[in-house]
């Protein structure tokens, strides 16, 4: 069995439902300390809610010099009802070449890769140039508030100098290494309360409908154009989640509607211009209502440079692929890393099963992702 193998087994064995790490990181920091690394946790957040959070850093020749991060999430998302699972999601098990476990890509067979290939090039290279660090949270599943967050806000206040980050989330379409993720769109969400005011449906004129007066606005506010995207991002999106409205009765017209929706916007809208221009719009309708915001990210991009080279010919060497640059898909903590350091690229496996029921990772492609970890540690961290 590989070492990525088995430590897979191990961490997928630890159910760290969010946001709780399950012993996840205090296995990893024993396994890096040894290996070199300096040690620090960096937990945060109420008693009730505490968030795990590893620092771990290893310092080569010139400490000074240049800081190449690897990152990810111990935590998972709840595994749903157990009686669905072909097995125990936090028993790991194989079947037709696969491992399956709540967790196995998302993320913790990148986690497994990155900690073997930073063992691996330590004991090779123990006078590498500049340093390799890891930060490994237990909050990405969950709101985020108290994990990568607070952590970078932390290496910020002390001037902790980073470079390059790679983020393990699974980025992979059909096989590892066709797809990385070299920035996000950004995700703003709206929570819409339109006041009405209850009555029967018999005597309509007695009430104010707040669906019928909302209907007109979302109509235009589903069919506006925000932007039209550029190069690199798709353009922005608006979508409805969900609308909540009535007693249940059938005989009762509703009191107040509540709405909320998404935007996930790219670099040619901001959050206030989109927030400007709903108010507009709900104002021009003259609907009663209160709309409470909440920005979850603003967008990211990583041009082409030295760490995207480094990534695209270590995936060329290891499995003969072009590499996709892209920027499709939900948020992830590269949003927060991209605050610090300057190239932030996503890199893992297969994201076909994330979150699904019965999730696995094809074991064949776990050794050629650390191998690909370890190529861009060769290539950053040692020809300096």
């Amino acid at each position: 069995m590989s070492a990525v193998l088995a430590l897979l087994e191990q961490l997928i064995a630890r159910p760290s439902v969010t946001p709780h790490d399950a012993g996840c990181q205090e296995l990893i920091a024993e396994r890096l300390a040894a290996a070199g690394f300096e040690i620090e946790r960096m937990d945060s957040g109420p008693s009730d809610f505490r968030v795990s959070n590893l620092w771990a850093i290893r310092r080569g020749r010139d400490a000074g010099g240049p800081v190449l991060l690897f990152a990810g999430h111990t935590d998972v998302v709840p595994p749903g009802p157990l009686a669905a699972w072909a097995c125990d999601p936090f028993v790991p098990s194989h079947r037709d070449g696969r491992i399956f476990g709540r967790g196995a890509a998302d993320m913790k067979g990148s986690v497994a890769a990155m900690v073997v290939a930073a063992e691996e090039f330590a004991a090779a290279h123990p006078d590498h140039a500049g340093s390799l660090a890891l930060l490994l949270t237990s909050d990405e599943e969950g709101p985020a508030h108290d994990g990568t967050k607070v952590c970078c806000e932390m290496l910020k206040a002390r001037g902790q100098r980073l470079d390059w980050c790679i983020v393990g989330e699974p980025t992979a379409v059909e096989r590892v290494g066709d797809m990385v993720k070299n920035g996000r769109r950004g995700t703003l969400s709206g929570r819409l309360r339109v006041i009405g005011v209850q009555g029967h449906v018999a005597y309509p004129q007695l009430a104010r409908n707040p669906v019928h007066q909302a209907a007109a606005a979302l109509a235009e506010l589903v069919g506006i154009e925000w932007d039209r995207g550029n190069a690199h991002f798709p353009a922005t999106s608006f979508q409805i989640s969900n609308i909540r409205a009535g007693t249940g009765a059938t005989n009762v017209i509703p009191g107040e509607m509540l709405l909320d929706f998404n935007f996930r916007f790219s670099t040619e809208s901001t959050p206030e211009g989109l927030k400007a221009r709903v108010h507009e719009l709900l104002d021009r309708h003259g609907l009663q209502c209160a709309l409470d915001w909440t920005l979850g990210g603003e967008p990211f991009l990583t041009p082409v440079g030295t760490l995207s080279d480094a990534v695209a010919a270590a995936i060329q060497a290891e499995t003969g692929i072009a590499t996709q640059l892209s920027t499709t898909g939900g948020t992830s903590d590269g949003r927060f890393i991209a605050k610090i350091c300057p190239q932030v690229i996503e890199l893992g496996p297969v994201n076909a099963t994330i979150h699904k029921v019965d999730e696995n990772l094809p074991v064949a492609e776990l050794e050629p992702l650390k191998n690909i970890y370890r190529r861009t540690l060769d290539d950053l961290l040692l020809l300096r």
